[in-house]
């Protein structure tokens, strides 16, 4: 067999950089980046030099025969039209976050993850991280009882300055809770092996009215179907010199036990994931944390060959219904 083949189409966010990377990295050859006419270019640019790839001139060389998997970063109300593009050419995609943005999309996206023809992916990445990978275990061997409440915050910079226009319009990025939140609603089922029964939040509006679409902060209240409750948080209000790009954090509270998740470190001390948890055993104390087995583009790689994945299409539906639904029923509050 030859080298395996991928390439790109849509190339509107920096998290595609990782993609390229990552697929070298695995001995992937890359076809080339293909960007559609009238999007901005720069990135495509950018990444083509970084990295000595070329750039197409047209999508079917980003569908030729010999590309076996596409990655894609498009404008986010544009992605399913590439995935459905994707399934005609019988091409597994892998897909920045979020897959869709409004019902309509959700339920083209049913329909591929239905058909089964191709697999679809998302960097749903929180799942390869060690310390919710750590976490996780600790829940899943008893270490916290039985679980209460899961509260997860994601706090963001803005660097609004370097956001492209589609960015502040919510028909074509989706908004808030579908670009951030979709990560935490992902984790909600994965961590606790249940399914979401109902949920409600606000999106709340006090920044750039310019853009008037555009909301800065999130906040969800989730129902788990074996009872557990979920807060969810994320702002786009991280201080342009903070310390970190989000300060994010997993509180977890059982019957047993509680632990905090500190996803990007303590300024204070480390920068690196700081996992703390305390039970009816042991005071507060750090938990060392355990690397993942498997990374999200490998985990890819297996599903396409027919293996175990930690995250499949369904999954990526799963969460994308999620969030949909969330930015459906969340009460716009608008302050400026």
């Amino acid at each position: 067999m030859g080298q395996p083949v991928f390439s790109i189409i849509g190339c509107q966010h920096g998290h595609i950089a990782s993609v390229i990377e990552n697929m070298l990295g695995m001995g992937y050859r890359c076809a080339g980046i293909y960007e559609e006419a009238g999007e901005d270019r720069r990135l495509a640019n950018a990444l083509s030099g970084r990295f000595g790839v070329p750039l197409l001139d047209a999508v079917d060389e980003a569908l030729a025969q010999d590309v076996s998997v596409v990655g894609c970063s498009a404008v986010n109300s544009r992605k399913i039209d590439v995935v459905e593009l994707c399934e005609a050419r019988g091409k597994p995609v892998m897909l920045d976050k979020p897959a869709v943005t409004n019902r309509a999309g959700l339920e083209r996206l049913r329909g591929i993850v239905g058909r089964g023809r191709i697999e679809v992916g998302m960097l749903l990445t929180q799942r390869f991280h060690a310390g919710v990978h750590t976490l996780k275990a600790l829940i899943d061997q008893g270490a916290l009882g039985r679980v209460v409440s899961l509260d997860m915050r994601k706090p963001h910079r803005l660097n609004a300055g370097d956001r492209p226009a589609w960015f502040f319009d919510h028909e074509r990025s989706g908004g808030i809770i579908q670009d951030l939140l979709v990560h935490d609603l992902d984790l909600l089922r994965w961590l606790t092996g249940s399914e979401i029964a109902d949920l409600q939040g606000y999106m709340a509006k006090r920044i750039l009215p310019e853009h008037p679409s555009f909301y800065d902060a999130a906040a969800l209240n989730v129902r788990l179907a074996d009872g557990t409750f979920a807060q969810l948080y994320a702002d786009w209000h991280t201080p342009a010199r903070s310390w970190t790009w989000g300060d994010g954090r997993i509180f977890a509270v059982g019957t047993e036990g509680t632990a905090e998740l500190r996803l990007q470190g303590d300024p204070g001390g480390t920068r690196e994931p700081v996992l703390h948890m305390s039970n009816g055993m042991e005071a507060l104390h750090a938990v060392p944390l355990i690397r993942p087995p498997v990374g999200i583009y490998a985990d890819f790689a297996n599903r396409l060959r027919g293996g175990a994945s930690v995250l499949s299409g369904a999954d990526v539906l799963l969460a994308s219904e999620a969030a949909v639904a969330a930015d459906e029923k969340a009460e716009r509050i608008v302050s400026t």
